[in-house]
């Protein structure tokens, strides 16, 4: 069994949100690490695309940037992650958050921060892992779908889950309509995933996450009332 998300030192622990596109569920995690009672601090974003959105959203918030373009190392995971993993080390970096980061890692880099990455999916995993989850849920007929938090591991969406968030799938739903749906209550359950995981209250049981003592498990499943059809 594994403390997940531990580090040395007394002070918030330091985090990087790594995005590759317009980054809202980084300005979620950056508006909620803005209130003092918020047990991490957001110290970096990283961006492996220069024209990614999300990076002037930061640098407004008065977050600092980092631009570690992707492209030239072309299928050279490693060479990019030792990049990646000298700009986390000089940032004194903690934990990572991912937000849209649309690139694989090696199992090398997975293993080092394993229980200290946290990403975030559109559906309700372990079901529509991949690509366009909200269209596969659609075509499935599921009755209801939401977003995942769980920890990254090198089988791609199928970390231990830390949170999930649920909506309803409505009869004239689209994935466009149910994309935006869900994108509300992931800005809702990655917060309260990185509040857990700074907090110190998630620990690792094999494949599956647990909450640490007496923390109320109730708060790892947000469930919105339906509003109708």
């Amino acid at each position: 069994m594994v403390k997940a998300g531990s580090h040395g030192g007394g002070a918030k622990p330091r985090v990087a949100i790594l995005i590759s596109g317009r980054g809202s569920n980084m300005l979620a995690l950056i508006k909620a690490a803005d209130a003092d009672s918020f047990p991490a601090e957001i110290a970096l974003v990283i961006s492996n695309r220069a024209d990614a959105p999300g990076l002037a959203l930061a640098a407004e918030e008065g977050v600092e940037t980092v631009t570690i373009e992707s492209k030239p190392f072309g299928k050279d995971r490693a060479a990019f992650e030792a990049v990646l993993h000298s700009t986390l080390d000089t940032h004194r970096i903690d934990l990572i958050c991912l937000g849209g980061f649309m690139r694989l890692f090696t199992a090398e880099f997975v293993q080092r921060w394993y229980g200290k990455m946290l990403n975030i999916h559109p559906s309700l995993l372990p079901s529509f892992p991949g690509l366009d989850p909200q269209a596969q849920a659609l075509k499935a007929g599921v009755k209801v779908s939401g977003a995942t938090v769980h920890f990254v591991t090198p089988e791609t969406d199928a970390g231990p889950i830390v949170m999930q968030g649920v909506v309803e799938v409505r009869d004239a739903d689209t994935p466009e309509t149910l994309s935006a749906r869900i994108l509300a209550i992931e800005h809702q359950i990655y917060p309260g995933a990185l509040r857990l995981l700074a907090s110190g209250k998630l620990r690792l049981d094999g494949a599956t996450c647990r909450l640490s003592g007496d923390t109320d498990a109730a708060g790892t499943l947000i469930s919105p009332r339906p509003t109708g059809r």
